[in-house]
């Protein structure tokens, strides 16, 4: 008696739409190099064009949003968009879960060691930092691994529970004194963004999370004893940054288990919109501020919401519609984002030296002396992008 032969099932088709959503964000951030808000403000100051572009390329001070806020919420987002599909794809490999969950240990274990190793460039020694989107991915992915395992409704009850606890904690916490000084934590007299009434447990460098950082980050070698963060951003934030990622869990699981769907794009539309809504009511409302910087509960909804949004944006137009050959230069880097993460921490400056000793300044003038940082930041982008479509070509991807 012959047997038929055993085919095992294909795994899940990778999500298109995510590499290049991916992609499009590294992009954005990799722009930093190049420096723009700098050159628009020195060369046409005064001009209210200029400064509304540059300010859309900076982060708020604190409470509010621009553009550029969303950058890191949409990368951790995308971590939970994508598990899923990994997950479902390691399961049709026959990986059981304890080597899956070894192997999620194991990339936390190394996205928070090249995120401290990144962040220590150019200083005298090691510097322990856990704020980067790296750091806060990694501190945060085994929980995220294993709520990969338990029912929708189980992820969005921990989602909750994680803002609802943090909320709370931030808002049972003392606020500093009469004639505190505020030098004393890095924030000057006349700072003009300070928050008062109930949201003044929200405010920089005297909440719950600054006295952790305190504490915490003293255990290590330092330069010097940590006293502050002069940004005001905290190593607690991947606690709410955590919930960020349990919704694109929700949203990775929707696509997943209804690929190739209009409803689809059209439920994660309104999700998003539902997210900045509550986001912004809570805002408004007094009950927690939005604030970018220490990832306040009404802060991981909105930016969760915009992340959603423009999840479905992508989906829409590549997944359903097909566009992916005008979304190729974006999946070169999505596919590779890490590389791309990489080459701009590490490579930089040493590549815009490069070009400004072997070419000159002559190529990259011709918009004045000011925009010379913005051009040859652009061509250092350029030649890492290069890179990225080389490796592309030959199926090398940095993968962790």
């Amino acid at each position: 008696m012959s047997s038929a032969p055993i085919i095992a099932p294909s795994p899940p088709p990778r999500l298109t739409s995510l590499d290049a959503f991916r992609g499009f964000t590294m992009l954005l951030m990799a722009s930093e190099i190049a420096g723009l808000p700098r050159a628009l403000l020195h060369d046409y100051p005064g001009n209210g064009l200029a400064f509304f572009v540059a300010d859309m390329l900076e982060h708020r001070e604190w409470v509010g949003v621009t553009p550029w806020d969303l950058i890191q919420p949409s990368f951790m987002f995308m971590v939970g968009v994508a598990l899923p599909f990994s997950v479902a794809s390691r399961r049709e490999r026959g990986h059981a879960f304890g080597r899956l969950f070894a192997h999620a240990v194991l990339r936390s274990l190394i996205l928070v060691l090249l995120g401290i190793f990144l962040r220590s460039q150019g200083r005298p020694q090691t510097y322990f930092t856990f704020e980067d989107v790296l750091t806060q991915i990694g501190l945060g992915y085994p929980f995220l691994f294993l709520l990969a395992w338990v029912r929708p409704r189980w992820q969005a009850v921990a989602a909750a529970a994680i803002l609802i606890g943090y909320w709370a904690a931030f808002a049972l916490y003392p606020l500093p004194p009469p004639g505190f000084d505020w030098t004393s934590v890095g924030v000057p007299v006349d700072w003009p963004h300070h928050l008062s009434g109930f949201a003044a447990h929200w405010d920089k460098n005297t909440n719950l999370a600054q006295a952790a950082d305190v504490w915490f980050l003293n255990l290590f070698p330092r330069e010097s004893p940590f006293r502050f963060n002069g940004g005001g951003y905290l190593t607690l934030n991947f606690v709410p940054s955590l919930a960020t990622m349990i919704f694109g869990l929700l949203a990775g699981g929707l696509v997943k288990a209804a690929p190739r769907v209009s409803a689809t794009a059209w439920r994660l539309a309104a999700w998003g919109v539902a997210g900045i809504v509550l986001g912004v009511l809570l805002h408004v409302a007094g009950v927690c501020p939005l604030v970018k910087r220490i990832w306040t509960p009404s802060w991981a909804i909105f930016s969760a919401g915009w992340a959603a949004l423009f999840l479905a944006g992508w989906y829409a137009a590549i997944d359903l519609r097909g566009w992916k050959r005008l979304a190729f230069p974006f999946l070169v880097v999505g596919m590779n984002s890490i590389a791309m993460y990489c080459l701009v921490h590490i490579a930089d400056r040493y590549t815009m030296d490069a070009l400004r000793i072997h070419l000159g300044l002559a190529p990259f003038a011709w918009l004045g002396p000011t925009f010379v940082p913005v051009l040859t930041g652009g061509a250092a982008l350029a030649i890492f992008w290069l890179i990225l479509w080389w490796m592309y070509q030959r199926r090398l991807f940095l993968r962790i």
